[in-house]
């Protein structure tokens, strides 16, 4: 019997050409925590990556599933929860595919958020890897310390029915197991049914079958150059004066609108600054 040809993964880049900015404001704008950039901002990464068919293997898929799930605590909608897992539990729990985080490095490469060079891959992979468990997600943003200087990227185990929403980017992309997706996660993001059209239902993900997501995650951190090769420098803050400040925002679980705009009329202002150990 002649074996069946290897899929070959495929990817998309979807571009949000104009973001949805409520008034006053202009562009959205990201500050970070860290002191090495206290004093300046970016604009967030306005693309996302969607590699179809990463991992094709079904028992595979089911095996990182369910020792996935029996690590995180998922019980009501918008539930979100992690989980540390080693390589060798990632091996043991996925027979016959020879090396996962290659295929991971192989697929985010093939993005080229990190440039084209494969050296730049696979050790980003391998450093850490987190099982990501979620009931739904309602809209929010991921800012806390260090995410502001990365991309977040998610490989889907068990997905059933579900979208990945970006309101403000007007993404909605459905996923399926197997698929990964690359994403600036200081932009506003969730979970959805198809049937809610863009909208995070908490009724939608009552428990039952397909109630529960689960996902491998991981971070890739970029430095200051590889952000600037993306069309998202570090500039002094004085340059995003007119954006609003992705870390201050607030979002609608349900929509993701920002929550009262007017109320961060000043928050591009040096006078604001905040940074580990404080203003420098």
């Amino acid at each position: 019997m002649t074996a069946a040809p290897a899929r070959t993964p495929s990817h998309q880049a979807y571009e949000a050409a104009a973001l949805a900015v409520p008034a006053p404001f202009k562009r959205y704008a990201v500050r970070s925590e860290e002191a090495r950039h206290a004093e300046l901002a970016r604009s967030p990464y306005g693309r996302v990556h969607l590699v179809r068919g990463v991992l094709h293997n079904a028992s595979a898929l089911a095996g990182l599933a369910a020792l996935g799930l029996a690590r995180m605590r998922l019980a009501a909608f918008s539930d979100i929860d992690y989980a540390l897992v080693g390589l060798q539990e990632l091996a043991d729990a996925s027979p016959g595919v020879a090396d996962l985080v290659g295929l991971i490095a192989a697929a985010l490469r093939g993005t080229g958020v990190l440039g084209d060079d494969e050296a730049a891959y696979r050790p980003r992979v391998a450093a850490r890897i987190d099982f990501l468990g979620a009931q739904g997600a309602g809209f929010h943003n991921d800012v806390a310390r260090h995410w502001t200087a990365c991309l977040f990227w998610n490989l889907a185990l068990a997905v059933d029915d579900v979208e990945f929403v970006m309101p403000h980017a007007g993404l909605r992309l459905p996923l399926q197991p197997g698929d990964l997706i690359v994403f600036d996660q200081t932009l506003a993001h969730g979970l959805c049914r198809p049937r809610d059209q863009g909208q995070a239902v908490a009724a939608s993900f009552a428990a039952g079958a397909g109630a529960r997501q689960v996902f491998l995650a991981g971070e890739l951190a970029l430095g200051d150059a590889e952000w600037a090769a993306l069309g998202a420098p570090w500039l002094p803050l004085e340059a995003h004066a007119d954006a609003l400040e992705l870390v201050a925002a607030s979002f609608d679980e349900r929509s993701g609108a920002v929550q009262r705009p007017h109320a961060l009329a000043h928050c591009m202002s040096r006078d604001s600054v905040y940074a580990e150990g404080g203003r420098p």
